[in-house]
C-alpha cells in the first residue's frame, strides 16, 4: 500500500509541475489558451497572475518530492503538501472552475487516503 500511496503523489507533483509550465511559460500560448479556455487578450492582461499562480504549483510539487525522498520520515511533509492541494483545489473548485475538483482535488485526496491506509496497515 504504501508504494500506490507514492505513485499516486508522484503523479499529484507532476501534475503540478504541468500545471507550472502551462501557467508560468504557456499561458499565453496555444496551448495554454487551450488548457484555461483563455482569449489571447485575457491571457495577456492576466500573464503576471498565472506566473505566480504557476510558482505556487512549482512550491507544491517541490514539498511531494521533498517527502517522497525522504521514505517513511517523509510521511508529515506529504500529508502537508497533499493537503494543501486538496484545499487549493477545493478552493478553485468553488471559484474558478468546477473541473479543478477532478483536476486538482480528487487526485490529492486519492493520495491522502492510499497514504492513510498504508498507515493503518
Amino acid at each position: 500500500m504504501p508504494t500506490a500511496a507514492n505513485i499516486v503523489i508522484a503523479l499529484v507533483a507532476l501534475l503540478h509541475l504541468y500545471f507550472l509550465v502551462l501557467e508560468m511559460f504557456l499561458w499565453d500560448k496555444p496551448a495554454g489558451l487551450r488548457a484555461f479556455g483563455h482569449s489571447a487578450e485575457a491571457a495577456a492582461a492576466s500573464k503576471v497572475l498565472a506566473a505566480n499562480q504557476g510558482l505556487y504549483n512549482g512550491f507544491l510539487a517541490a514539498g511531494l518530492v521533498w517527502g517522497l525522498t525522504l521514505g517513511d520520515a517523509g510521511l508529515g511533509i506529504k500529508l502537508f503538501f497533499l493537503l494543501c492541494v486538496l484545499i487549493a483545489g477545493l478552493f478553485g473548485a468553488m471559484t474558478a472552475s468546477r473541473k479543478i475538483l477532478f483536476v486538482q482535488a480528487l487526485p490529492a485526496a486519492v493520495a491522502l487516503a492510499l497514504l492513510w491506509g498504508s498507515r493503518a496497515a
